[in-house]
């Protein structure tokens, strides 16, 4: 029933919930492509046969006095043939409502779920389990030994993992500069352009391979240099940053299926020349020495700290809000971009050969690109709140001009 449960939102979801809004709705979104058409029927059936397996996703947030907090809930979830803009509002304070959605087109099934819940691990292993759902029932007998997850119990799996591991009590504050943002003018306010770019895995991770760096790297690199080729000659002196999510679940143990990620920011200042190469070796040994364990936990100590500072707590809910999200605007300023690298994707092998790509879109303030790799299909879904769309054609002209082929869809504006 609904509500016999309850737990508070961690701290990245305090972020999340602060800063939403019509345009960047903090909704993220996941997809794969099966071989044959989506059979509406069935995959209601099979989401309904997933929620068992993550009923975490069943929950409502709602407003405390000093915190927000999570409850479950009896909504049932619909399926629906995809309609309108992605990365759609899902959560409103006033409207009782899931904070996830399914639908489908043609072989796509898309999973739009509120950043507040999960992260893109999250999603995607929801993903999942859907999607084996619904081959055990179109294909019946075919898939009954698949395992659809790691197993985990229901406390690993809505685990705080940030207070689990992090929590010094070391307040700081950083001394990066304002980044350069794309210039021209934004989308009206509730709309934002989504792109997907599908090329080759094996053409580009030979190229990366050729210059000694990480396929994370070389990309990083090709967006900075096409964010500097669209730079006036007088904000040159402004840096490049790209922020990079990283799975914590790579360095501490644990199994939650919420939120558990942190933000790198690596960052260059176009002040003289530089190769494409130098410039990916450069982002690479900057990537290496963020990723070390110690700079990891040193950054999340720090943002955890605001659980457990006395005066923070005392605080009511409303000016946390106003507090974390004029924090979160002058952080975003910090940022040129976002770039989320899921990697390679591997559901379970007997399901393999059903599956022809995974890709994604997050909603954003600024340019984010998710990367999606699958077999030697390698997927960006890149969001853009502005009209212009030079960045992304410099990017794209870039890997061609490489040797990488590449098919761009992009919906359509309404200017």
């Amino acid at each position: 029933m609904a509500g016999n449960n309850w737990y508070r939102t961690d701290n990245v979801a305090k972020v999340f919930l602060a800063s939403v809004s019509k345009r960047d709705t903090r909704t993220f979104r996941v997809s794969c492509v099966l071989k044959e058409p989506i059979d509406p029927e069935l995959l209601q059936s099979a989401l309904l046969l997933a929620i068992q397996d993550r009923p975490q996703v069943q929950v409502r947030i709602r407003r405390g006095f000093f915190w927000h907090y999570i409850e479950d809930t009896d909504i049932k979830p619909v399926v629906k043939e995809e309609n309108g803009r992605m990365c759609e509002l899902l959560y409103s304070p006033a409207k009782a409502s899931l904070h996830y959605q399914v639908s489908y087109f043609g072989n796509r099934i898309n999973l739009e779920i509120f950043h507040a819940l999960t992260d893109g691990t999250g999603a995607l292993e929801f993903l999942n389990i859907i999607a084996v759902h619904y081959l055990k029932l179109k294909y019946p007998g075919n898939f009954e030994d698949v395992v659809l997850h790691s197993g985990a119990s229901a406390d690993d799996l809505t685990q705080d993992s940030y207070r689990q591991f992090f929590g010094n009590l070391r307040l700081k504050r950083t001394s990066e500069k304002y980044a350069y943002h794309p210039g021209g003018f934004k989308l009206p306010y509730d709309q934002l352009q989504f792109l997907e770019l599908h090329m080759s895995t094996s053409q580009v991770l030979a190229k990366a391979k050729s210059m000694g760096v990480s396929l994370t790297s070389f990309l990083g690199a090709v967006w900075m240099t096409a964010i500097r080729d669209e730079m006036p000659a007088r904000k040159r002196k402004k840096p490049v940053t790209i922020s990079i999510p990283v799975n914590l679940r790579n360095y501490y143990p644990s199994k939650t299926s919420r939120n558990f990620f942190n933000n790198i920011n690596i960052t260059h200042v176009f002040d003289k020349d530089i190769t494409l190469e130098e410039l990916a070796k450069e982002f690479q040994a900057t990537l290496k020495e963020q990723l070390s364990e110690e700079n990891i936990k040193k950054n999340m100590d720090r943002y955890e700290t605001m659980e457990f500072v006395a005066p923070i707590r005392a605080v009511p809910l409303f000016i946390k809000q106003f507090v974390v999200r004029n924090v979160t605007a002058v952080s975003d300023r910090k940022v040129s971009m976002v770039m989320s690298n899921l990697g390679v994707q591997k559901p379970p092998a007997e399901i393999g050969d059903e599956i022809l790509s995974y890709s994604g879109f997050c909603s954003s303030n600024n340019l984010f690109s998710t990367i999606f790799s699958y077999r030697d299909e390698l997927t960006l879904g890149v969001t853009s709140p502005y009209f212009n769309t030079t960045v992304v054609k410099n990017f794209v002209r870039s890997l061609v001009e490489l040797g990488t082929e590449i098919k761009v869809y992009a919906t359509e504006v309404v200017r």
